[in-house]
């Protein structure tokens, strides 16, 4: 039977055990896991949870961003979604990804804290990622393409 005595922050904490165990298919299967271990929770809380947590949805599942100084790891964790790297003018990136995908890139590129990047919009097979200048452009390309090797 659930536990009413355990507070949303006790619930993000069972979370995060769960996620450093391993990827999470789906967030019904944390309400699964939560629930067998006397939490309550549903669809809606634990999504609310895996957004404060800052989870990234990967192909393998959600799983959390790994510290990291150089942010690497965030791209690395979607690089599987990318399809191509493209540049469009000086200080505009077109960056194609699997369909449905783009968004999950473009948060991972705002997460990662690279100081070449201004900012990403996500559609749903297309990052516009804008830099401050060609050489940061080439940067981030560069970054990008590491990143997709390491994965």
């Amino acid at each position: 039977m659930p536990d009413n005595s355990h507070t949303p922050n006790d619930r993000r904490n069972a979370i995060k055990a769960l996620l450093a165990a391993g990827p999470a298919a789906t967030q019904q299967s944390l309400v699964e896991a939560l629930t067998a271990q006397g939490f309550v929770a549903t669809q809606s809380s634990v999504s609310r949870d895996l957004r404060e947590l800052t989870a990234i949805k990967t192909p393998a599942g959600y799983v959390l961003p790994q510290p990291d100084t150089s942010g690497d790891d965030e791209v690395t964790a979607v690089a599987s979604l990318l399809r191509n790297v493209r540049p469009a003018g000086p200080n505009l990136l077109v960056i194609h990804t699997a369909i449905g995908g783009a968004q999950r890139v473009a948060l991972a590129l705002d997460r990662c804290g690279w100081p070449e990047i201004i900012g990403n919009v996500g559609g749903d097979d297309t990052v516009f990622t804008a830099t401050a200048s060609a050489s940061d452009q080439r940067a981030v390309i560069t970054r990008i393409e590491h990143c997709a090797n390491r994965s």
